[in-house]
């Protein structure tokens, strides 16, 4: 079975193809592609409150194309999800009305629980060692998700506005910072020791960087030292020495910033980076929808 799960995010939008197999009581999840486009709707929405016609042209044509390719892909089932700069935008479903009625696919603005919900369906605690506490910390270029589990229970999860384009452009508050930096402290506090579970663009680029062997934690040391080597680069730099994309040689500052105070906050020492985003808990949450439709019809 092939689904296809589309993100329209505040600094790119994605595609997502999975391959679902059902085998020994046993469901394996193959990514079988992923089409990334890096339109930053985030710079409208947070700047100006709207989404702009150069970028609703830009996104209408992204939309044009991941529909077709989901109809040649023959996947089964597809969902659209857009998020933090969708949210903000004052034009938001008048863009989502445009993308349905010209390029055919409905889009879900979700909010930000929805988003940490549909991020915590890959149930990636599921593989995890039961006696450990986890802190999943997603951050996108709108928002960033945590959620505490322990024992396989989530005991909170929370959505922050504070993302990598709005840290860019200079759109949080100190106080709002303050906020929840002492948020993330006061919630873990009686869950020590912590690990924590990355996920999002950055945090796999910054994972890659480090070279870490898959499913083996990245010391938080190892992140800070990289992030203070990016740092001292200008941003030209960061592109020709470390060959990122242009969309990405920026934000990987904030995005370090903003992972690198979690994990102080929190004390936490080693981060795990399955490299799952929002994307992959949308394809798991379509299965479920898929065996729910099965079960009835039988």
């Amino acid at each position: 079975m092939k689904f296809a799960a589309i993100d329209i995010g505040s600094n790119a939008v994605r595609l997502l193809f999975c391959n679902v197999y059902e085998d020994k009581g046993q469901t394996l999840y193959k990514k079988a592609e992923l089409i990334r486009v890096p339109i930053r709707l985030g710079e409208d929405s947070f700047l100006n409150k709207k989404i702009s016609t150069k970028k609703a042209d830009k996104l209408v044509a992204a939309m044009k194309a991941f529909k077709h390719l989901i109809d040649v892909y023959d996947a089964i089932d597809y969902r659209a999800c857009a998020t933090s700069a969708m949210r903000d935008a004052e034009n938001g479903y008048d863009v989502v009305a445009r993308v349905r009625k010209e390029a055919g696919i409905k889009i879900e603005i979700i909010d930000g629980k929805t988003e940490a919900d549909i991020i915590f369906s890959n149930h990636i605690e599921e593989h995890l060692d039961k006696a450990n506490n986890y802190l999943y910390i997603d951050i996108g270029g709108g928002s960033t998700e945590i959620t505490l589990f322990s024992k396989n229970k989530v005991v909170v999860s929370q959505s922050f506005n504070i993302g990598t384009i709005r840290m860019l452009h200079e759109q949080i508050d100190k106080e709002y910072w303050n906020y929840f930096k002492n948020w993330v402290k006061e919630q873990t506090a009686g869950y020590k020791p912590l690990i924590a579970i990355g996920s999002g663009g950055n945090i796999n680029k910054l994972f890659k960087m480090i070279g870490r062997k898959p499913n083996k934690p990245i010391p938080t040391l190892k992140i800070k030292n990289l992030y203070e080597v990016l740092e001292s680069y200008t941003y030209e730099e960061r592109m020709q020495v470390f060959g990122l994309n242009p969309d990405r040689a920026d934000v990987i500052i904030p995005a370090s910033k903003i992972l690198l105070s979690v994990l102080k906050k929190a004390e936490i020492e080693k981060v795990l980076v399955p490299q799952i985003g929002l994307s992959d808990g949308i394809v798991h949450q379509l299965y479920e929808k898929h065996l729910e439709k099965k079960a009835v019809k039988v």
